[in-house]
């Protein structure tokens, strides 16, 4: 088990973002520190929040290297966006012969590219481009 002083500062911050901070995996995380905080075992902070014990320990690890701000950062990049990779390519055929509807522009993007994506993926594509020859 990890010992870990707690202030009376860093206990209201962990009380406040357990249930305000907008993203879920942060308040899950505050959530854990702050019952750590009161004193629960750490079995119990597990069945508390259904995560595992490696989990845990990762949460208390990231704490006692960087606090409450490591608890907050996610580090997730997300995935890198292809269609915006050949943004030019795309725009230039498009504008050329625009499409008539969504699912001919998929069409055109995969022929050209190679790169097949759902209309909702495409329709969002082109919004994001400001690409408006789309009906």
């Amino acid at each position: 088990m990890r010992r870990i002083q707690f202030t009376q500062d860093e206990i209201l911050q962990l009380k406040e973002q357990r249930l305000h901070h907008p993203h879920a995996i942060v308040r899950r995380r505050m959530m854990a520190l702050y019952l750590k905080s009161l004193g629960f075992q750490h079995k119990n902070i597990c069945a508390e929040l259904d995560i595992s014990h490696m989990c845990l320990c990762e949460y208390l690890d990231l704490y006692m290297k960087e606090g409450i701000d490591g608890l907050k950062r996610l580090g997730y990049k997300g995935k890198r966006n292809v269609l915006l990779e050949s943004r030019e390519l795309i725009i230039a055929h498009l504008e050329t012969q625009p499409p008539a509807t969504y699912k001919e522009a998929q069409a055109r993007i995969e022929e050209i590219t190679g790169i097949k994506r759902s209309i909702p993926q495409v329709r969002l594509f082109l919004k994001k481009t400001a690409f408006f020859g789309e009906k």
